[in-house]
């Protein structure tokens, strides 16, 4: 069993084993139940470790989210086809979500990357200037297309709030480096607060911002998320709450 690496049969064979001969279970039986257990058991490890490697910021379903007057229903059905699917991200199709601050677009992607986890799809979450950060440092080390391909990994990279990329010559380049790497080939999401009129202020000149979303937008799901910010709305329930105790 070690050398064939059954880790769990390994481990649990004698006690089930024992059921079994107490239970009257046939040999067949007994082998099923043993190999479903040992598939079982890898499947919730690989899950595991996909989550680990996927760095999210917390752990909040897609079902979790309350899109209502937020998103469109037709868009917010497209989101939840989107989660129980993995085609898209084999056709290199991105998701663009869009909407102000404290909205929860990054609850959505979570959301997303969670469903896809369960579909085992590895992904990797990054804030947007961490991503741009660990890209520029790899280029500066003469490393940046080695680094591009390590991200090949994940056909799912999610990149939160890209409007807090600064409009720098090195920032953007290696972002659009990215982006140009992975068209039609691996999938992005991207949350952002600015729409795609305001995306000169990311890049540092036009042209490179019409060809980064020409290529973005291809093959892609645009979502736009309204209403108010949770976030302020949290708040103000707090300070309404503390303005009527007593004393």
């Amino acid at each position: 069993m070690r050398q064939l690496r059954l880790a769990w049969i390994r481990s649990h064979w004698q006690s089930l084993a024992a059921q079994a001969e107490a239970e009257g279970w046939s040999p067949s039986q007994f082998l099923y139940v043993l190999c479903e257990q040992e598939v079982e058991q890898r499947q919730q490890a690989r899950q595991q470790r996909l989550l680990r490697a996927a760095h999210l910021p917390w752990s909040k379903a897609l079902a979790d989210y309350d899109h209502g007057g937020r998103i469109e229903p037709v868009l917010w059905q497209e989101l939840e086809t989107l989660s129980r699917q993995s085609e898209w991200l084999q056709r290199g199709e991105n998701v663009l979500l869009f909407g102000p601050s404290g909205v929860g677009k990054t609850h959505l992607a979570v959301g997303i990357a969670l469903a896809q986890i369960g579909l085992d799809q590895p992904c990797r979450f990054y804030p947007a200037t961490s991503l741009v950060q660990e890209l520029q440092k790899a280029r500066a080390e003469y490393n940046l297309q080695a680094a591009l391909e390590r991200l090949d990994r994940y056909p799912l990279l999610l990149i939160d709030d890209i409007g807090y990329v600064r409009r720098d010559e090195q920032e953007s380049s290696v972002l659009f480096e990215l982006i140009c790497h992975r068209y039609e080939r691996r999938s992005v999401l991207i949350t952002a607060n600015q729409p795609f009129t305001a995306w000169d202020e990311i890049f540092p000149n036009s042209s490179m911002t019409v060809a980064a979303v020409d290529r973005l937008v291809h093959h892609c799901h645009i979502v736009e998320v309204g209403g108010d910010s949770h976030r302020r709305a949290d708040a103000d329930r707090r300070a309404g709450k503390r303005r009527k105790e007593p004393g």
